[in-house]
């Protein structure tokens, strides 16, 4: 392969994972917003439970049961991460870093868009 090939080559890797990249965010938006309103719930559901002098009173299971807002918005958060939220919500930032750790062999790497970065040749001394 002549320089030119190569160059071509390295261009249309760089346009695709940048395409891929970019594809990704607005899904990785959407997990974003789900795991926040989730939280919020939760976090809030949480406080009225812990503040509700009742709960001291009666039973863990009793006490979830009359908190139907904590208990539904805490199952669909474990739910979530189950379902691999986690992973979702830095999917972009998993596919940067796995392609780093291949193009660190040909010495190049790439920022959190997609954009290659050539890295100098080391230099050997003969």
């Amino acid at each position: 392969m002549n320089s030119l090939e190569q160059a071509e080559d390295l261009k249309a890797f760089e346009r695709r994972l940048t395409e891929y990249i970019a594809c990704l965010q607005p899904a990785t938006g959407r997990w974003r917003m789900i795991l926040i309103v989730v939280s919020v719930c939760t976090a809030t559901g949480a406080w009225n439970w812990l503040i509700d002098p009742e709960t001291q009173k009666v039973s863990f299971f009793t006490s979830l049961w009359n908190h139907p807002f904590f208990t539904i918005s805490c199952i669909t958060l474990i739910g979530l991460f189950f379902a691999g939220i986690h992973k979702r919500v830095v999917a972009p930032s998993i596919i940067a870093a796995r392609c780093r750790t291949v193009l660190a062999e040909y010495n190049m790497s790439c920022d959190d868009t997609g954009k290659l970065i050539l890295k100098p040749r080391p230099h050997v001394q003969g």
